[in-house]
């Protein structure tokens, strides 16, 4: 995933990385393997050319940002450097779908265990993914470091003033989903019957889809709702959820990912049970409460920034062993 002209919004968070690493100075440069255009065909010549690839940079090190087969075709063709894989989810947990894209994500996870193996450092997003890893791997050569948040991008901003912006109706209640809604592991149908079940409730209350938004449209989406709602299968380290938290938006989620986490000892966020009746519950309790959150000043600590320097840190620690 990478911003490209056919997807200028697909991987945003993986451009963000790459930019904040340059800023604390990193050299880095970026092969971009554009599998939604070439699709599985990919990965046949993958290890050609990141061998020419690594042979014209000659880097001290090669980050390999996802896991799958394109992880373990890179732990296989790059052995005098250190390969750093980060692994971000689906990963490590499989997919939901059909036959096809079940037995598609086992043969991914299968790949991304033989990289965790040959890799000599993981990155994981979270403590699920850490669970997730193959047994027996070195504890000193894993680090679990969540994808960094843009707190200048991601900031609180007046919600009437983002509403209006979108044209969204102020006298009804807004919640977004923040997801692609024909993933199934997203499971956009839950958070349809949690709304749907509100308004039974004489609530009027409007579910927003994040898709095909503008990467810098995506905080005035972000602060004209009055909640987030996550009903996914199995996540990472969701980044919607922390760029919700920066821009002081609760968040209402099931139990998935690191979510439970992030959001504890934060007054107006809720962790529900996976059901439209729960979902609803919590949600409802934050129309009560109707005043942001005071989540923000949590968000320093995996600010872009200061995952940068964690990160410089996991590359001199790998490069000089």
């Amino acid at each position: 995933m990478y911003p490209n002209d056919a997807h200028p919004d697909d991987g945003t968070f993986v451009a963000a990385q790459v930019e904040s690493l340059r800023d604390v100075g990193i050299e880095t440069e970026v092969l971009f393997v554009n599998r939604l255009v070439a699709g599985r065909q990919v990965y046949r010549n993958l290890p050609k050319t990141v061998r020419g690839s690594f042979e014209k940079v000659d880097p001290d090190l090669v980050h390999v940002m996802y896991g799958g087969v394109m992880a373990a075709a890179v732990t296989m063709a790059i052995c005098e450097r250190p390969v750093l894989v980060s692994f971000c989810g689906s990963d490590l947990l499989g997919i939901s779908g059909g036959a096809v894209k079940m037995l598609s994500g086992r043969l991914g996870v299968a790949a991304s265990k033989r990289a965790a193996v040959r890799a000599a450092g993981i990155v994981v997003k979270s403590e699920n993914l850490l669970n997730a890893l193959p047994k027996g791997i070195d504890d000193s050569r894993v680090w679990l470091l969540p994808n960094g948040v843009d707190l200048r991008r991601f900031r609180p901003i007046d919600r009437l003033e983002c509403q209006h912006r979108l044209g969204w109706d102020p006298s009804r209640r807004h919640v977004l989903f923040p997801a692609n809604p024909t993933r199934p592991e997203k499971r956009f149908g839950l958070a349809e019957a949690c709304v749907a079940r509100l308004n039974q409730n004489s609530s009027d209350v409007h579910l927003h889809v994040l898709k095909d938004v503008p990467h810098e449209d995506v905080p005035t989406w972000l602060n004209a709702a009055e909640a987030i709602l996550v009903t996914s299968t199995h996540e990472g380290s969701p980044n919607a959820v922390k760029e919700a938290l920066a821009c002081n938006v609760p968040v209402v989620s099931v139990d998935v990912g690191d979510v439970r986490a992030r959001i504890g000892g934060i007054d107006g966020c809720f962790v529900a049970d996976p059901t439209p009746e729960d979902l609803a519950a919590k949600l409802g309790q934050v129309f009560e409460r109707n005043v942001p959150i005071d989540a923000r000043k949590q968000m320093h600590e995996i600010s872009l920034e200061h995952v940068a320097e964690k990160l410089r840190e996991i590359y001199g620690t790998l490069a000089y062993r």
